[in-house]
């Protein structure tokens, strides 16, 4: 991890949550250096299109000026960011890239609320695709911001102007929202993270609505770990808001030991003839499998079919619910682009959307009976790229093909973080999005931060080196037991499902002290283990930790059949931990494998 220090002059500082509190720890800068030096590089940038309105220098100093002496009890403190302008911020107009539309909200949306409480200055609003329809980022009367790694390809949508600023370093982070792709398409096209929360863990209160229940605040980051520090911050529950949902989610995870992941088959791979993002894709997947992971291949039909509703069904009227008004009274003030794909909403029925509804309710129920199978799904975030010019000549066609993987997720309620990848033979940015079931973020950032360290790419077109800690380690929460495991209850192995189908959580790889045997006892299936503890001629064993509900231990340990039991474990770090052991009177017909130290050795070799 580069570290920064007195020496690194301020235009060469990494704008990461890392970097930035460092500098503020140690006393070599303060905000009001920061954020002139936010300034300093939209100027030197000279693109006009990332910025619909921006705080005036002066007052963003003074901002900065205003907190006080440095405070790490506010994670964020110090952090300058940017907001996508369809998203409130008090003493700025909001106008979701329409002058007809524009109003000076009264507050700030309840997530700037909560990220300026943790001690983040909001700078100014960025551009986007008009009301937030498109992926491309390119449907705004404003000009529109240029993409950071390469100006000949489109920005992405409709968060356009939030990705840019990130990638060229302007601001740690920023805010976008996403109803079909638009936090993680422009994150693909500008080589950064794109975090997709679940539904309603971020409230939508003080956003102009796309599909109002569809909508999901989004998060753009130099890397994972900034991109859930700022999860953890704006992940407070808003009673205000009828979409927000009540939801804690943890704050961090491990990778799994060996993840089963869902990826499109052949048959259902959608590149469009582009060989190096097939390829690129295909590097990807190698490189997860060569982790651990199982890799299963899918039919995406269902997936598919999910994501036709959103543009071709019912729910263009949520759309067109938001802007009725303006479209009958000043049609000729929404973009064109924009009016064309959105007016089709005023002619739709009741009988239309409950045809939706039906519609939606029998393929989510297939595609949940798929997702049931896999720890995650892994596709490409986008199927390949397209030019300003491309658009020039086509405005629909390419946006369509940009939400090939995207357009289906918030129908599904699924969450998805989009990380950035080692870059295609060409140069263009790598990429794969993970997709996971709702509540599953943290798990999908431990997945990611896995492959974050793999690729060790250079974030956005900063030039900065990669800069990420490793996943954070997860620990048991206070109403949880750590579990120590040697046999069958390991990931992947026969009894597994007896810990997760009570809400067992994996926490690490681990061995004991050298102070144990290992044995293969006697009967099965399942074929199952013994550990006895040893006090000479010991071995380490391995093991993995689990963390159990308390609330399902009794209804666990009922379970658990003589000779084996639960006793206490000393590990290798000395730490002590509740796990099986094996009663001395059940070693009768038990093989000793305790040259072996393992369980899955024994099983490997035998």
């Amino acid at each position: 991890m580069t570290h920064v220090t007195t020496l690194t002059p301020l235009a060469d500082l990494p704008f990461t949550l890392a970097s930035l509190r460092e500098a503020y720890a140690g006393g070599t800068y303060q905000p009001r250096q920061i954020i002139a030096e936010c300034y300093r590089r939209l100027r030197a940038l000279d693109d006009p299109g990332i910025f619909i309105h921006l705080m005036d220098e002066a007052e963003a100093i003074n901002l900065a000026e205003s907190l006080g002496a440095y405070n790490p009890e506010q994670p964020l403190w110090g952090m300058p960011f940017a907001v996508k302008d369809n998203i409130d911020v008090a003493g700025m107009p909001t106008t979701a890239a329409c002058a007809a539309f524009e109003y000076a909200p009264a507050e700030d949306a309840h997530v700037v609320a909560c990220l300026r409480a943790a001690g983040a200055m909001p700078i100014g609003k960025t551009n986007l695709d008009q009301f937030a329809t498109g992926l491309v980022g390119v449907r705004s009367p404003f000009p529109h911001p240029r993409n950071a790694v390469d100006p000949d390809i489109v920005p992405g949508g409709s968060s356009s102007g939030s990705a840019v600023a990130v990638a060229h370093g302007l601001v740690p982070f920023s805010l976008g929202t996403d109803t079909a792709g638009s936090g993680r398409v422009p994150a693909a096209l500008n080589n950064l993270v794109g975090l997709k929360p679940t539904l309603g863990a971020i409230s939508n209160r003080g956003v102009v609505p796309a599909c109002r229940s569809l909508d999901c605040l989004s998060i753009f980051a130099l890397n994972i770990d900034d991109a859930m520090a700022v999860l953890n911050v704006a992940n407070n529950y808003d009673a205000a808001d009828a979409y927000a949902r009540p939801l804690t989610l943890p704050t961090s995870s491990a990778p799994l030991p060996n993840p089963v992941v869902g990826v499109p088959d052949a048959a259902s791979l959608r590149f469009f003839d582009d060989a190096l993002q097939a390829e690129a894709f295909a590097a990807t997947l190698a490189q997860l499998k060569a982790e651990g992971a199982t890799i299963e291949r899918i039919d995406f039909t269902p997936f598919y079919q999910v994501a036709d509703l959103l543009y071709h069904g019912a729910w263009i009227a949520e759309r067109t619910l938001v802007i009725d008004d303006l479209l009958t009274s000043t049609p000729q003030a929404v973009h064109p682009v924009t009016r064309q794909i959105i007016e089709p909403g005023q002619s739709l029925t009741a009988m239309d959307a409950f045809k939706g509804l039906y519609q939606l309710q029998a393929l989510r129920k297939t595609c949940q009976d798929i997702l049931k199978r896999f720890d995650y799904l892994c596709v490409p975030s986008i199927p390949t790229f397209y030019t300003t010019a491309d658009l020039e000549a086509d405005p629909i066609g390419p946006n369509n093909r940009l939400g090939t993987y995207t357009n289906f997720v918030n129908l599904l309620d699924l969450c998805a973080l989009t990380v950035p990848c080692p870059s295609r033979s060409d140069g263009r940015p790598g990429s794969v999005t993970f997709i996971g079931t709702q509540g599953k973020d943290s798990q999908l950032a431990a997945e990611g931060q896995r492959l974050e360290a793999w690729g060790k790419v250079s974030p956005g077109n900063t030039g900065w080196p990669y800069q990420s800690g490793p996943a954070a380690p997860a620990t048991a929460a206070n109403d949880e037991l750590v579990l120590a495991v040697c046999g069958a209850h390991m990931s992947g192995l026969p009894l597994n499902h007896e810990l997760t189908s009570r809400g067992g959580r994996f926490i690490e790889r681990t061995e004991t002290a050298p102070n144990y045997k290992l044995f293969a006892l006697a009967g099965g299936p399942p074929y199952r283990p013994g550990m006895v503890r040893q006090e000479t001629d010991g071995v380490a064993v391995s093991l993995e930790l689990w963390a159990l509900p308390k609330t399902a231990v009794g209804d666990f340990m009922a379970g658990i059949p003589a000779p084996l039991g639960i006793g206490t474990v000393v590990l290798s770090d000395q730490r002590q931990v509740k796990g099986f052991m094996c009663e001395a009177a059940g070693l009768n017909g038990a093989e000793d494998i305790s040259k072996l130290g393992s369980w899955r050795v024994f099983l490997q070799s035998a």
